[in-house]
């Protein structure tokens, strides 16, 4: 069996316990510096991330849960507070991830160091701003991070964010890749999404606010990725006889499903 030609990685939720302790309490910050009385809690964040990209995230809910606030100003994802406010909770973020409270996932360094050791390519594909992306490399991998990865599609690079495949189609243009020999490495539904849509075999690596998703066409579903001496669950899909994610379980899923 041949090596996946690539290895395609989200970021939040994926790569590092991003959401519930990081960018949701920086989008709390935000709406404290601006003076604005709302409150994001686990459970809502929870909720609002079904959409996907943080202003469109802020719209929906200003139009869900802030009737009044809607009344007084339309707002839209360029909208001069919506854009300021983003900006704000980057910042808020950032701050968050040199305070070193935001963990990588297990399995991911130990991974990425596998992969590279064997030469296989690595990308990202996020919606995330790519100054959010860079320092969470930089802060959990090293300062060098950023280089192991040949392409970083994030943001506002392509014109629909996941569920749309825009994202991935851009990795594989840019990377003349071919999809059938990738795997990507998702926490969501809406990632899983894009991914199945640009032609991606993909694994899932759930989180608290994804584990009961329907997750459908994933080719694994599993805790995280697992180590040695921590092994992952499996929630879908057939590891054969891995507990932990290699190279190896890499090839053996591109293989069922090709």
């Amino acid at each position: 069996m041949l090596h996946p030609e690539a290895l395609i990685f989200d970021v939040d939720g994926t790569l590092a316990e991003t959401e519930r302790d990081g960018h949701r309490v920086a989008f709390n910050l935000a709406f404290q510096e601006f003076d604005l009385p709302w409150y994001w809690p686990v459970g809502l964040y929870g909720q609002l991330l079904r959409v996907a990209g943080g202003k469109e995230r802020i719209c929906h809910y200003i139009n869900r849960y802030q009737p009044a606030f809607r009344r007084q100003q339309a707002v839209t994802v360029e909208s001069e507070l919506i854009v300021a406010l983003h900006q704000a909770k980057n910042c808020h973020f950032q701050a968050l991830l040199a305070q070193q409270v935001i963990p990588l996932r297990p399995g991911v360094k130990r991974l990425l160091t596998e992969a590279r050791r064997q030469g296989i390519r690595l990308a990202i594909a996020t919606t995330s701003a790519k100054d959010n992306v860079i320092p969470l490399l930089e802060t959990l991998l090293g300062a060098e991070a950023p280089t192991w990865f040949e392409c970083i599609a994030a943001g506002d690079m392509v014109a629909a964010k996941k569920p749309a495949p825009d994202i991935y189609q851009l990795v594989l243009s840019a990377m003349d890749l071919d999809p059938a020999r990738c795997l990507v490495f998702e926490d969501s539904q809406q990632g899983l999404e894009a991914a199945i849509a640009a032609g991606l075999p993909t694994v899932v690596t759930v989180n608290d606010y994804t584990r009961n998703h329907a997750l459908e066409g994933a080719a694994l579903v599993i805790s995280h990725l697992g180590e040695p001496n921590l092994p992952f669950e499996v929630l879908h899909g057939d590891p054969r006889h891995a507990y932990y994610f290699s190279l190896e379980l890499a090839q053996t899923l591109l293989a069922q499903v090709s």
